[in-house]
């Protein structure tokens, strides 16, 4: 079975940087599949906030995030990372890891794995 383990997530003020991580286990290649990363703040539905294409490694990035976020995919170690730069007070949220099998867009009805979750709290 595919398992997808975030961890990184904590509380932090304005302005500072987080690295979440993503251990993705019982997938041994990565054909066609677009690794991401999703948050839902309290209260609204679960967005994209980054994409990688496995096919050409191209990258893929909500509107509130680019240019501050930046997602990386170590197939070796079979782990997926979210660099975020620069927090604000609404880029609080549970961020979750997925794999699916499109990245444009980032919809979520295109990720069939996911993970449980790791909680970024920004405080002003």
């Amino acid at each position: 079975d595919v398992q997808l383990v975030e961890s990184g997530g904590e509380s932090v003020q304005e302005g500072a940087s987080l690295k979440l991580s993503c251990a993705v286990s019982g997938l041994t290649t990565y054909p066609e599949n677009c690794m991401a990363w999703f948050r839902q703040a309290e209260g609204k539905e679960r967005e994209g906030v980054a994409g990688i294409a496995e096919r050409d490694g191209s990258t893929f990035y909500g509107a509130s995030v680019k240019g501050r976020f930046t997602i990386r995919h170590d197939v070796a170690k079979h782990m997926l990372y979210l660099e975020m730069n620069g927090l604000k007070f609404d880029d609080t949220a549970m961020y979750y890891c997925a794999i699916g099998y499109e990245c444009p867009g980032l919809d979520r009805d295109n990720f069939g794995y996911w993970g449980q979750g790791t909680q970024v709290t920004v405080s002003s």
